[in-house]
């Protein structure tokens, strides 16, 4: 995820989501990923104080600034890319799967009460961003990190 002034997907040169602060997140799935698990990230992004107050400290969450959040799908983020020259994706869902996962997170985000935009499940997309900061955090449902 990452903090931004502004942010925006494009899909065969047309914009189908468009923020302006909040966060754009690129999400991944993998086979085993639940509701519980979604559920979790959502508070972390909606609670996360990444945010400046006004003495500049980042203590204000998406929730306080009534910020946006893009959500982009991205199965190339599970690239394992330790053997070989070609990353492999076999920790990635099968896009069936993953195409349900990904709505589950959006359906929960919206559910959330956040502002939610979306990238194309599949499509080829051009993302656009202004990181704010920079301010880049991973995140991972199994708290690996």
């Amino acid at each position: 995820m990452q903090r931004v002034t502004k942010g925006r997907v494009i899909v065969d040169g047309e914009v189908i989501g468009a923020i302006n602060r909040g966060y754009v997140v690129l999400v991944a799935f993998r086979s085993g990923d639940d509701v519980t698990r979604m559920t979790y990230m959502v508070d972390k992004l909606a609670n996360l104080r990444l945010f400046p107050d006004e003495e500049d400290k980042m203590n204000l969450s998406l929730d306080d600034i009534a910020g946006e959040i893009l959500v982009i799908s991205q199965f190339t983020l599970y690239g394992d890319a330790r053997k070989g020259r070609r990353p492999s994706f076999s920790d990635s869902a099968p896009a069936a799967e993953a195409q349900e996962l990904y709505e589950t997170f959006l359906s929960l985000l919206r559910e959330r009460g956040l502002r939610v935009q979306a990238g194309q499940f599949q499509a080829y997309m051009q993302v656009e961003l202004t990181n704010d900061g920079p301010v880049t955090i991973m995140l991972d449902s199994e708290k690996l990190f």
